[in-house]
């Protein structure tokens, strides 16, 4: 009976969609649905989109060729109301029947409803009206191809069109476009009556974007105006804007070329009621005066209190509140030095990057005491932010570890704590969650917890006992960062706590360039539930089991269904197989073996670890904005742990323990080195179409006082932003099969591409591919399967593909991805290409925002 409901909802769907193909069902008689354009430059067709933009009128947009948009309109009634209305006029009875059941209020209501009105609504908003052919439109268009052309070179273009008829309802346009020869630049040469700018242009005019043999560009144009500009702002010319440049263009009796002049002519202004022109000067700072606590909106501020600082005047209306060189050293604009449109931007930039004052206001006015009148005092307006905020944050979040979580974060900001523009923020957190991965004996929904406690204590310069200008500048608005921290979570079963440090320095090479040293960055993980490890991993659990009863030498290892007892059993039986108690069991065995690797990864796994780590990490990223989908993003990240410990054990003499490594407050401190590279590159393909890459690469190597990598620190594979035909932990490492519960390694390599595209509104669709995979390395791993051997291991890069559906909500996007394993490197069949390539054995992830 399911199939067949199943079958009848599908023809019915089939049959709604049928009825709604006819695309002119709205097309008026007369008229034509424009199904393409053509344009033939020369008379060659050219596909080019910003040629194509030109146009006033564009077909409707196609899903894989189906005008989705445009039948889901047709499907609407344009009119819901008077369709409404007209059961009743038709039939009058039928009104007065409906009302004595429901009340004629309720059936006036009813009209209004999603079945009646709220659907048709939907349908027109998410649809797209048919595009019928314009002519003035098509007009339109054409003026537009024409200018296109002319502002690239081409003064003689010629323009026309055709409109070929389909069908009696459909049709397209044809634009011809002839244009002729394209002219080149010939000489260049500039009048500028301003002996200042002058003089500033010779300097600069090697680096002119418009160039003698260059074709002729608009565009060209509209840059080198804008960088005369720029070069003039940041030299002094104050009152200079691009505006006061003309580019006089002569082609008279000339074949295909044209002369330029650049006309700069003389600064206009109004003086009351009359225009006065002089030459432009350039002007410098005679002072730099700061009000420390202005009030907007009001011109009483009261002044009662200032002091000058190496030659900055700073004001204030209450007792000047801040340390001098707290906000002098954020202000690059300096008494005596050349006027500099950038100097702006930067002191701008770097006094809200302290966070302690709304963004500020800079102005400049001529200095009356200079007679000469080619002096600007600065004046910096800094309006402080609350010196104590509270902010706390409540969501519903999904994770690698936990299927749904509710946290809650409170925050508390103090700014200028000292004094010195430095701010302390406190934080807290507390969370609480579901997890089917978790053992879960009692069956509680709510089985993953975390609180947690941080001090962030933020220096807005680099907190060293020497100077660093020279290394790092200030315009690179460095900053110190010391943290402290601790937590305490149920999340895997091992009930960690876990106490972190960080002393770091963090500055901007570049704009968009990040860079970040951690002087010290120090993590303790305490194990609380050590003995839980086999109720958390089960399948080392069952291995160890399976292995038991075949040697079954002490029944009180065993309870009543022949199972090894937690801790109890497992640990006496693991103890007696190592320390050769078992006869019958030696090291050569298979079984031995096995039993010595599942209790060295319980060790790995439930230690406490203390890492004291230095890293070094740096992004660069061509993005400007949220909406920029053209650019590339590269981070790198180097991380040394334990060196320091070592070098101090060593000079010392410090005694080994039994297993031959150093302790530190009797605990083995983990030692490697740990390198990462991460790639993200993305085309705007336009018409809201991009394709997404990323590629990534980490390794983490032990050495000195550890044979392995610490948890915290190690590579999983699998999950929403990773490999996403496998679930989060369940991919590696290598062939092996993830034969463990949370699955990691110390080497990763991770590819992935996406192509998105819009499908309706804000309804965006995508199809991927994600290829990598984990190993084992330089450690203690000595399983074929799990370890890499060279170029030949790469044979065991996975392969998954599939397609996702996001919902843009504007504030973050709502993803969903189906992932199939098409290459499983672990299946041992011999058919590892699209053996679970089924929806069966696909992978649903459930994501916020993009994966990359």
């Amino acid at each position: 009976m399911k199939k067949i409901s199943t079958k009848i909802s599908l023809f019915i769907l089939i049959g709604i969609i049928i009825s709604a193909c006819n695309a002119e069902k709205r097309v008026p008689d007369g008229k034509q649905l424009l199904l393409s354009n053509q344009i033939l430059v020369n008379g060659k067709k050219v596909n080019d989109e910003d040629v194509h933009n030109q146009l006033y009128q564009k077909p409707n947009s196609t899903l894989l060729g189906y005008r989705l948009r445009l039948n889901l309109y047709n499907l609407a009634n344009l009119n819901p109301d008077s369709t409404y209305q007209a059961k009743f006029t038709n039939n009058p009875g039928k009104y007065e029947r409906k009302a004595k059941w429901l009340s004629a209020k309720q059936v006036d209501r009813l009209g209004k409803s999603f079945w009646y009105h709220g659907i048709h609504d939907f349908l027109k908003k998410t649809g797209e009206p048919p595009v019928i052919i314009d002519t003035a439109k098509t007009t339109k268009s054409l003026s537009r191809l024409k200018y296109y052309y002319f502002n690239n070179g081409y003064f003689d273009v010629k323009t026309s069109y055709t409109q070929d008829t389909i069908s009696e309802k459909r049709g397209k346009i044809k634009y011809a476009i002839t244009t002729n020869k394209a002219y080149f630049l010939d000489s260049i040469k500039a009048t500028i009556s301003s002996p200042d700018l002058d003089s500033l242009y010779d300097d600069t005019k090697e680096n002119a974007l418009i160039k003698t043999g260059n074709q002729y560009k608009t565009a060209d144009f509209t840059d080198e105006k804008n960088r005369l500009t720029t070069y003039f702002r940041n030299h002094g010319a104050y009152y200079f804007q691009p505006t006061s440049i003309i580019f006089d263009i002569d082609t008279i009796g000339k074949k295909n070329k044209a002369n330029v002049n650049v006309n700069i002519g003389d600064y206009s202004y109004q003086y009351k009621d009359s225009t006065k022109t002089e030459k432009f000067k350039l002007y410098k700072i005679s002072s730099v005066d700061i009000y420390t606590d202005y009030l907007p909106n009001t011109s009483k501020q009261n002044i009662t209190d200032s002091i000058t600082y190496e030659n900055f005047n700073l004001y204030s209306r209450e007792k000047l509140k801040y340390k001098p060189h707290a906000i002098t050293d954020a202000i690059f604009i300096t008494k005596g030095t050349v006027f500099a449109d950038y100097k702006t931007v930067l002191t701008s930039r770097y006094l809200t990057n302290l966070k302690i004052f709304n963004p500020p206001s800079i102005q400049y006015e001529v200095d009356k005491k200079d007679t000469l009148n080619n002096s600007l005092i600065a004046k910096i307006y800094l309006t402080p932010r609350k010196k104590y905020s509270f902010q706390a944050s409540f969501d519903l979040t999904h994770s690698n570890i936990q299927d749904i979580g509710i946290s809650f974060s409170p925050s508390l900001s103090i700014r200028n704590i000292f004094n010195g523009a430095e701010t302390l923020e406190i934080s807290t957190r507390a969370n609480i969650g579901s997890s089917k991965d978790l053992a879960n004996p009692n069956n509680q929904f709510f089985n993953v917890s975390e609180y947690g406690v941080d001090f962030k204590l933020n220096f807005p310069r680099i907190f060293m006992p020497f100077s660093t200008e020279k290394i790092i500048p200030k315009s690179m608005i460095p900053s110190t960062l010391i943290g402290l921290g601790y937590a305490t979570q149920k999340n895997i079963g091992l009930d960690k706590e876990n106490f972190t440090g960080t002393f770091s320095y963090n500055w901007n090479p570049k704009r968009y360039n990040t860079a970040r040293f951690d002087l010290f960055n120090i993590q303790f993980v305490r194990n609380l539930n050590s003995p839980n490890y086999f109720n958390v991993y089960g399948s080392s659990y069952d291995a160890l089991n399976e292995i038991a009863q075949i040697y079954n030498t002490n029944s009180s290892y065993f309870d009543d269904n022949n199972n090894l007892i937690i801790e109890s059993g497992t640990r006496g039986f693991t103890n007696d197989v190592l320390a050769g108690n078992i006869g019958s069991l030696t090291p050569s065995d298979n079984d031995y073996q096995e039993v010595k690797s599942i209790e060295e990864r319980r060790v790995r796994l439930t230690e406490n670890d203390f890492i004291l780590a230095t890293n070094f990490s740096f992004s660069k990223t061509t993005k400007t904005d949220l909406a920029d989908n053209d650019f590339y993003l590269f981070k790198t990240k180097i991380e040394s742990a334990g060196s320091i410990l070592s070098l101090i054990s060593n000079a010392t003499n410090q005694k080994r323990n039994e297993n031959g490594n150093f302790q530190f407050f009797n605990l083995e401190y983990s030692e490697y080195i740990k390198t990462e590279f991460d790639y993200i590159k993305h085309w705007d393909l336009r018409h809201e179409k991009v394709l997404a890459v990323r590629s990534f690469f980490g390794i983490a190597i032990p050495f000195g006082n550890s044979d392995n990598i610490p948890f915290s620190r190690s590579y999983f594979s699998g999950g929403s932003n990773d490999n996403r035909a496998w679930q989060p932990y369940s991919l590696g490492p290598g062939r092996s099969g993830a034969t463990n519960d949370f699955n990691e390694a110390n080497m990763k390599i991770a590819l992935s591409a996406e192509f998105r595209f819009k499908i309706l509104g804000d309804l965006k669709g995508a199809l991927f591919a994600d290829a990598g995979n984990i190993w084992n390395v330089f450690d203690n791993v000595t399983d074929e399967k799990s370890t890499f051997n060279g170029f030949s291991s790469l044979k065991d890069i996975a392969l998954g593909s599939g397609f996702g559906l996001r919902y843009d909500l504007n504030f973050f996007v709502v993803r969903f991805d189906f992932g199939f394993k098409t290459y499983n490197p672990a299946d041992e069949s011999g058919k590892k290409w699209f053996r679970d390539y089924n929806f069966g054995n696909s992978v649903l992830n459930f994501g916020i925002n993009y994966p990359f």
